[in-house]
Order: C-alpha cells, then structure tokens, then sequence
C-alpha cells in the first residue's frame, strides 16, 4: 500500500500540474475559435502532428533508455545523463538543420506555399523540444516532481502569453480598437493575414526562454560520449525509436491525414482543410482522458522501473492497472455525459459541434492508451524492447488501414475508429506477449466488464436528452454514480481491507 501511495503521491503532483497547465494551454481553443479560422484551425491540427511524429525521431527512445541504464544496469547516474544528452545535442542539432534547410521543400508538399517559415519554425521548435527532454527526464528519475512540474507550467505560461499578445493584443492595437499610441510600433511587426503563424512564433519562444531555467533545475551536465555505455543504449533504443514512430503513428496520423483522405464536398460547406480544423477542435476534448495519461506515465514509468527488482512487483503491477482502469472510467463517464455543457463553453456556437459525437469514442480510445502503457512495463524491464516494434507496428498498420478505409465513408467518425481500434489491437497483442514472457496476474476479467460497462454508459448518456435541461443533467450524472456503485459493490473485499488499514 505504501508504494501505491508513493505511486499516487508522484502522480498527484505531476496531475495537477499536467491538469492545470493543459486547462490553460486548453484555453486557448475558444481564443483560437474566436480569432482564427477553420482553415487556421486545420492547418494547426495538421502541422503539430507533423511536429509529434518528428519529435520521436529527434529523440529515438532515449529517455525510457536513460531510466533504464540510470536505475536498473548499475551505472552511475550522472554518467549516464552526461552521456545521453551528449547524443541527444548532438543528434537534434543535425536534424535541426536538416529539416530547417528543407522548410521550403516541406511547404510545397504539404500545401503551404509561401509560408516555409512555418517549417524553419517547426524545425526550430522540435530542435528545442529534444535538448529539453533529457534534462526533464532527469528530474522525474530523481523524483523532483515540483520542480518538473514547476517548469512545466512556466513553459505553458509563456506560450499562452505569447498567444494572447501576438492574437489578440497586436490584433486590437493594429486596428485602433485601443493603445493607439503603439499602432506604428505594432505595425512595424505585427501581419494581420498571419493564423497559426503566431501559434507557433508563440511556441517557438517559449520554449527559447525555458531552455535556461531548465538546466539550472537539472543541475550539472558536462559532455561526455562513452561507446561502452552508449553502445548498450543505442541497442535498447533502437526498437523503441520503431514502435515511437509508430505509436506516434497511432496517436496522430488521424489528425494529420484526415484533410487529404477526406474527399472535398464532404461536409457541405466546408474545404477538406475546415473540416479538419473542426475534426481537431473536437479531438481536443478528449484532453481530460489525455491528460491523466499523461500524468500517470510521468510518475509510472520511473516507478514501475524502481520496483522491478522486487519479488512482488508483479502483483504490484496488477493493482496498479485495476485501479487505473476504475479511476479512468469514472473519468470518461464523466465527461462524456457533460459534453453538451463542455461544448458550449469550449467550442462556442460556430460550427465546430458537427463532430461531437466521436468524443466518447475518442475518450475511450485514450484510455486504451493507458492500458497498452500499463501492460508495456514487461517488455521494458525484460529488455524485449523488440516486441515494442511488432505491436506498434501492427497499431500503425490498422491506423492508416482504417483513416484510408473510413474516412471517405464516414468522415470525422472514421477517423476516430481509427484512434479506438488501434489501441485495442495493440493492448490485446501487449497484454498476450506479456503473460507468456513476464506473467502478471490481471483482474482481467473484471477489467474488460468495466472498460465495456463504461463505453456503454459514456454513450448512453450523451444520446439521452429531455425536455428539461435540469432533468437531463440529472440523469447523465446518475451514471458515473451507478458506475461508482457497481464499483463498490464489486470491490467491496479490498475496499474493507482498506478501512481497516486506515483505522489502525
């Protein structure tokens, strides 16, 4: 039980500031709604998922390596993280290059003719992406949480502030709407035709500026490449660059191929572009789901590597995915029963609820995510890193099958079958390959009736409307409570166990 609360602990602090940051960076949605485009909107949806899939390949695995051969090979810490992020500089700053070089290029192909700043941009900001991440996760292995999650959101402050000057303040004084004494200082910089532009200056310098605080928060680093230590690295590396680039696959070629395999029409009214603008304004929904993933791999990953040497580890793990399957469930439900409330004050009333009805869907598929994550830990501590590749390799098979599929069929709906499929093929495949190598004793069971009990109760409850919205209101937020009682009644044994232990 202590571990488990260590566990919880950790994730506590890296969920709070993991919640609070996204709420608002989230934030920024309905500024984006109100200033920008569809088109903006799309181009946006696009290009970061072209900057989540090139942010594997700047850093190829190296951080689940630098957990691994910090905690568990016997190595000296600080050699190790001297060692990786000696790689790591020296790799992101030529691939930096390359693709700022290239930005010209990249623009014809991905349709953005005239704007290659866009891509020496984004090549800028994946450059930066991948010298922070090391020094990040350095400060998860050593479990300074508050710092990591302080630095976190001063990141997230400086990109919504950047957003808020460059969107809308320099947008105001241009126009005269107020300060027009800086009218001619704004004017000098500031160009009105710019959308998603000013998304990614704003990111761009924010991460610029974080680069400083960052290394003071790791502390010492001096550069050092030993092959006897990097040599075993890169072989536990190499599959997880593989399964990142197609687990990266998984997470965002939905988004990133949806304007080009959506044939043009589809949605009357709306280009292929604006249709993916608000195909990715819903995606964003399910960032409540996304962000307690996130938040438990922070803290998970170094954890499940620290236990891995204890003769109960196993049964350690298997509580650990019950209870995160309960706890994600309840979430869904929650959110899922609310998104007209959520919508309305999100997405606002332009248009973008055409595509509302994937988000349960989309819930569903993330927490899928988590379980695939849960069950990943055997192949991590065994060193089988190669079965990483095969299974997300199959993922990203079905991924581009389904988006190619469904998407010319069923438009916003067909791409997030894809995200849900994939994460259920991928954590079948896991959780097979991880009982014959590394047997961990699931609730699997019980595990599979909750996940089902939750899709189910997350889509009844968004098709239900009465009359009364206070009625309707009412009897969405009776299911989570259902689900909490059917919880408690099935869970009642460990749940007992647990009053006893809080009462002596």
């Amino acid at each position: 039980m202590s571990k488990l609360k260590q566990l919880a602990g950790q994730t506590a602090i890296y969920g709070i500031s993991s919640i609070l940051g996204r709420v608002i960076n989230f934030l920024l949605l309905p500024l984006y709604i109100a200033y920008l485009s569809k088109e903006d909107l799309g181009s946006f949806t696009a290009i970061y998922a072209f900057i989540a899939f090139f942010n594997v390949i700047f850093t190829y695995g190296m951080e689940t390596t630098f957990f691994r051969f910090s905690t568990g090979k016997g190595l000296d810490p600080q050699k190790v993280y001297n060692n990786v992020q000696s790689l790591v500089l020296t790799t992101s700053l030529s691939l930096g290059a390359l693709l700022f070089l290239s930005a010209e290029q990249l623009s014809v192909w991905m349709e953005y003719p005239g704007k290659s700043h866009l891509f020496q941009w984004t090549a800028m900001i994946l450059t930066i992406d991948a010298v922070l991440a090391i020094p990040y996760a350095k400060l998860r292995a050593e479990n300074k949480s508050l710092k990591f999650a302080l630095t976190k959101l001063l990141n997230i402050l400086l990109n919504v502030g950047f957003n808020i000057f460059f969107i809308v303040v320099c947008r105001h004084v241009y126009q005269g709407d107020y300060l027009g004494f800086l009218q001619p200082f704004v004017g000098s910089f500031y160009h009105p035709e710019w959308g998603v532009d000013y998304i990614l200056l704003s990111n761009l310098f924010a991460n610029a500026l974080i680069i400083p605080v960052l290394f003071f928060m790791s502390g010492k680093f001096s550069w050092q490449m030993d092959k006897s230590i990097l040599g075993p690295m890169w072989h536990y590396a190499l599959p997880l660059l593989f399964m990142g680039l197609a687990g990266v696959t998984n997470e965002v070629f939905s988004r990133f191929l949806f304007e080009y395999v959506l044939p043009e029409n589809f949605y009357p009214g709306l280009t292929a572009r604006e249709a993916g603008g608000i195909f990715g304004a819903n995606f964003k929904l399910a960032i409540f789901m996304n962000l307690i993933i996130q938040a438990f791999k922070y803290a998970a990953e170094p954890f499940f590597f620290s236990q891995s040497e204890d003769k109960n580890s196993p049964q350690l793990y298997a509580r650990v995915m019950h209870w995160f399957i309960i706890f994600c469930s309840v979430l869904m439900i929650l959110v899922a029963v609310n998104l007209d409330i959520i919508s309305k004050i999100i997405l606002g009333n332009k248009g973008y609820q055409a595509g509302m009805d994937i988000v349960p869907m989309l819930l569903m598929g993330y927490l899928m995510l988590g379980v695939y994550f849960n069950l990943s830990i055997w192949f991590k501590i065994t060193d089988r890193t190669i079965y990483s590749f095969y299974i997300t390799f199959t993922g990203a098979v079905v991924t581009i099958l389904v988006i190619f599929l469904m998407v010319p069929q069923y438009g916003y709906t067909g791409a997030a079958m894809s995200t849900l499929a994939t994460y259920v093929i991928m954590s079948v495949m896991c959780y097979f390959f991880g009982q014959k190598y590394y047997p961990i004793p699931y609730k699997t069971a019980n595990d599979i009736f909750y996940l089902v009990i939750a899709f189910g109760f997350s889509y009844l409850g968004f098709y239900i409307q009465l009359d009364s919205g206070v009625l309707t209101f009412l009897v969405h937020n009776l299911l989570p409570l259902l689900f909490l009682g059917l919880v408690v009644l099935m869970e009642r044994e460990e749940i007992r166990q647990l009053k006893n232990r809080i009462r002596r």
